[in-house]
């Protein structure tokens, strides 16, 4: 498949695309499923073995190695891994190439386990369901610095990080990595199982369209009209570059997220109306599901969500105000500068070949009822809608302005919080009567 040119550049010498789909980091895909063949023999041996257990968080980390997301990582990271992703946001080949990897992926143990696993080469992974899903082979267990790990992921070890909360306070003092075998493919038998399709079969679905670019869109919260603005001119832009037929990948990311954000059943429906409604061609848009989870780290981060989108095989990534950022935990003020993320990734190790997007922002402009991209000539005429004015909106049963989103896209998320505040209700204390 091939580019309408090699090397083309954007009107006033802008952007410069390399090629179409490119090849994964470090030239191929890692899948690390064990074969059906192979997968009874496999568990009879895991049986045997010392095992670390797993959280739900663990497992979608697996689903994430296993697919090949972090190509070409293969397990859980052993220590010159996790010291190189720590303090280069990279990992070094054995040529001497460099590929982006600017999260640790990695899996604790506490002292038990430890000493359970002892001078043992091989270790059995339990599921969060107390089932063995896997094998890590080869493996290194080393000091799990939590205050480094955080300081340098997330640049304050400021408490209310979610990520942190969750997972790493937790977490045991001690990592342990690997080479990682995966006796089944991760399912979450949620009814969403069909929109999580591996690198490998996006690969094969942007062939199937005869896609000669795919640029990726990764969110994490319903599709407004100005989301869906900026991906139709992106596309426009990707036609009037000499491209034939640019594929949007449309990838809300499924595993952990804060709890104020919309759960994804929720999100997927949302997504799923954008395209009845038309907002979004169904014809050019794929939906699947990122099965990572969210570290809400900022710069650091989206360099992250970008190189996982390498190995899938898009050729361009969208990126916006504040990408992977959040509210810092303590004072009030956003955690990041919003403009960071999209100039870290257009310097960022391991990414050159990647076509880095910059969107321009879009809010609602009031004389022409609709979402548009700001001009600041006028700037009176825009009304900006933040995600809590549209969780306001839908909790209080309250329309957006027209044309803000879609209609049955709007419905989705105020059925969602109508349900909320039913909960609410229902668990509020009875008053006591005499």
């Amino acid at each position: 498949m091939s580019s309408p040119s090699s090397k083309a550049t954007a009107a006033g010498g802008g952007l410069i695309v390399k090629s179409s789909l490119i090849d994964p980091d470090g030239g191929s895909l890692v899948e690390l499923v064990v074969p059906a063949s192979e997968r009874e023999s496999r568990r009879l041996e895991a049986a045997k073995l010392p095992t670390a257990n797993m959280s739900a968080i663990d497992l979608q980390w697996v689903h994430v190695i296993s697919e090949g997301w972090a190509s070409p990582l293969r397990g859980f990271m052993r220590e010159q891994e996790y010291l190189h992703s720590l303090h280069f946001n990279s990992l070094r080949l054995e040529d001497g190439s460099v590929v982006n990897m600017s999260l640790p992926i990695v899996l604790d143990i506490d002292d038990r386990e430890k000493e359970a696993i002892g001078t043992s080469s091989d270790v059995g992974l339990v599921g969060p369901d107390g089932d063995l899903v896997g094998v890590l082979r080869k493996v290194e267990i080393y000091k799990h610095n939590k205050e480094e790990r955080i300081a340098r992921t997330w640049g304050t070890t400021a408490p209310g990080l979610p990520y942190v909360e969750e997972v790493i306070t937790p977490a045991g003092d001690w990592l342990i990595g690997g080479d990682l075998e995966v006796f089944e493919p991760v399912k979450y038998n949620d009814g969403l199982d069909h929109y999580r399709l591996s690198p490998k079969e996006l690969r094969k679905e942007f062939d199937l369209r005869q896609a000669d670019a795919v640029f990726a869109f990764q969110l994490r919260n319903p599709v407004h009209n100005g989301h869906a603005l900026l991906m139709n001119d992106t596309r426009r832009r990707l036609l009037e570059m000499g491209f034939k037929n640019p594929i949007l990948l449309l990838h809300p990311l499924g595993g952990f997220t804060k709890a104020d954000d919309v759960p994804l059943a929720v999100r997927m429906e949302q997504h799923s109306k954008v395209l009845v409604d038309g907002v979004l061609d169904p014809e050019t848009t794929i939906v699947s599901i990122f099965p990572s989870p969210m570290h809400y780290a900022g710069p650091t981060e989206v360099q992250w969500h970008a190189k996982a989108r390498i190995n899938a095989g898009a050729n361009f990534y969208i990126v916006g105000r504040d990408p992977a950022g959040m509210g810092h935990p303590t004072e009030k003020k956003d955690l990041y500068d919003p403009d960071h993320g999209k100039k870290v990734l257009s310097m960022a190790p391991g990414l050159e070949k990647l076509n880095i997007l910059p969107f321009r922002v879009a809010a609602y402009d009031t004389l022409e009822k609709k979402m548009a991209f700001f001009d600041p000539s006028r700037a009176k005429d825009f009304l900006f809608i933040s995600g809590t004015k549209m969780r306001t909106y839908a909790r209080s049963g309250e329309n957006p302005p027209d044309g803000f989103m879609c209609p049955r896209g709007w419905k989705v998320l105020v059925k969602y919080y109508e349900s909320l505040q039913a909960e609410e209700t229902n668990s509020s204390p009875k008053p006591v009567t005499a």
